[in-house]
Formats: C-alpha cells, structure tokens, sequence
C-alpha cells in the first residue's frame, strides 16, 4: 500500500466530461482515477473550480509584522 498521498491535479469540468470513458471517481479519494489501474497508478485529477483572479479590494496582511 502506498503511503504517501499522489498529488491531486485540477483540470476543467469539460475534460473531465471528454475523459469519463477512461476515468472513475473515486469516493475515498473525491477525485477521479484511472479505470482499472486507478487504485495504484495513474494521475488523480480534481474539477478546477477556482475561477479567474478575483482581486482582493481589502488591506495585504501577508508577511507583516506588528512592532
């Protein structure tokens, strides 16, 4: 069994509708695998449902530092 986790990656909604004869999801994982190899190898892909840049209107509060 594997113990590290394979990395999940984020392809559009309309690829995975044109891949669904080859892929499956899986429940345990929430992504969808390779039928048939899946469990083992393979990519584990994910819908992208991010969307475009929203810009944040609000004040940067990433690496600051209160003196």
């Amino acid at each position: 069994m594997r113990t590290t986790k394979r990395p999940r990656h984020y392809l559009a909604p309309h690829w995975l509708v044109l891949l669904r004869p080859v892929l499956r999801y899986s429940h345990t994982r929430q992504a969808y695998v390779l039928r048939g190899v899946g469990a083992a190898k393979g990519p584990v892909l994910r819908a992208d449902r991010r969307r475009g840049s929203h810009a944040f209107e609000g004040a940067e509060r990433r690496h600051t530092r209160i003196a």
